[in-house]
């Protein structure tokens, strides 16, 4: 038997061991740990709706008029009217047929997968790929292939290489950990001309580009191409909780048939679906947040740039900086963190070796001093850390 304890202590070592940290209050730009006020860079809660009171006000209003949990699966009797109108609400906000909810974007991008594939069909992928994309692949016994990030032409060459079966090509929308953007446009030129599914993760993008919010596969592709599909979640910029799948009608049909993520799952709050519903009015109504957004980012890029930080190239809310080694990421992290300010190191296996960062990211409630603040504290930390190998 493994020794568990053993490894837990090699973990430790190598500074790859991670924490979990208890939040006493809202989820926030300032945040409550062990009785001290933190400055936060490390949410995913985009345009601040987390802990935004008209959506704190539809929440309270779904649980007193839906109650508190769902009761069953979504195909036994857990489907409530909030489920079905936010669906509605989704469907038509992104210009697709049909849209369905599940529990986690994890649990989504299983079910989408596990359902259109299987043994003899290829599931080709991008190298920084979201975890949640290359286990789907792996659960639904399909071959995983990787291409290069962001490479239409190693893309190609996988695919010329390989036989019969169906072919989904998957792609996060915003890569979560360089913030970067995927090539939409010719992976789905190059998906209909190999007769391919393309599956976007959208979870970084939605709420947060394109017209009105809608995301960045939505962006790129206006008009919806019936090989494409779009995943995104509802706990990031919408600041609630849950994700959803929006494609054609024969395609949420065929997920609430195969989908085992979806049918064999308790359906989620229906009072977060109503909360839910009025985050997207918001997204819908906040290009005013997404415009403070884009100012926030370019202040910390130029800012950056002028402390020559090893910033990466993103203009989205994530602003990845490029550290090395896991003992240096770490080190800032804690530096950080002495000054109130909070950022997560980002390391080894979530990142490659070598690759390890400060992954900041941005909320349309930060304020200009926030951003200032942070750029002081990391000037201070470039001064005071020598490189540590990891």
């Amino acid at each position: 038997m493994r020794d568990l304890v053993s490894a837990l202590d090699e973990r430790k070592r190598q500074r790859l061991y991670r924490e979990r940290q208890t939040l006493e209050g809202a989820q926030d730009v300032e945040v409550r740990i062990g009785g001290r006020n933190y400055l936060s860079f490390c949410s995913n809660d985009y345009l601040g709706l987390a802990s935004d009171p008209r959506v704190i006000a539809a929440l309270k209003q779904g649980a007193e008029r839906f109650g508190v949990g769902s009761g069953a699966a979504h195909l036994v009797s857990g489907h409530s009217y909030a489920h079905q109108a936010l669906e509605d609400d989704l469907a038509e906000f992104t210009g697709r047929p049909r849209a369905l909810l599940f529990s986690t974007g994890y649990m989504a991008n299983l079910g989408v997968v596990t359902a259109l594939t299987g043994r003899g069909d290829t599931v080709f992928e991008d190298r920084l790929n979201h975890a949640s994309l290359i286990d789907a692949a792996l659960l639904a016994g399909a071959r995983l292939v990787r291409y290069k990030h962001g490479d239409m032409a190693s893309l190609k060459t996988k695919l010329a290489e390989t036989g019969g079966g169906t072919r989904l090509i998957a792609t996060d929308g915003v890569f979560s950990m360089d913030g970067d953007r995927a090539p939409v446009s010719g992976l789905e030129a190059v998906a209909a001309d190999h007769d391919a599914w393309l599956l976007v993760d959208d979870a970084h993008g939605f709420g947060v580009l394109g017209s009105e919010g809608r995301g960045w596969l939505v962006d790129q592709l206006r008009k919806p191409a019936p090989n494409s599909i779009l995943m995104a979640t509802l706990g990031k910029a919408l600041g609630t909780f849950g994700a959803f799948v929006a494609g054609s009608e024969a395609l949420i049909e065929t997920l609430i048939q195969q989908s085992r993520t979806f049918i064999y799952t308790t359906a989620s709050p229906p009072a977060v679906a109503w909360a839910a519903r009025a985050a997207l009015q918001l997204v819908r109504d906040g290009q005013h947040l997404r415009d403070r957004l884009e100012l926030l980012i370019q202040r910390f890029r130029a800012g950056a740039a002028q402390l020559d930080l090893p910033l990466m190239s993103s203009d989205t809310p994530i602003q990845p900086l490029l550290l090395g080694s896991a003992g240096t990421a770490l080190s800032y992290s804690e530096a950080l963190r002495r000054r109130g300010i909070l950022v997560t190191a980002i390391r080894p296996p979530t990142v490659p070796r070598g690759a390890a960062r400060l992954r900041v990211t941005f909320s349309a409630r930060h304020e200009p001093e926030h951003v200032d603040r942070l750029l002081e504290a990391l000037s201070e930390c470039a001064a005071e850390i020598p490189d540590v190998a990891c």
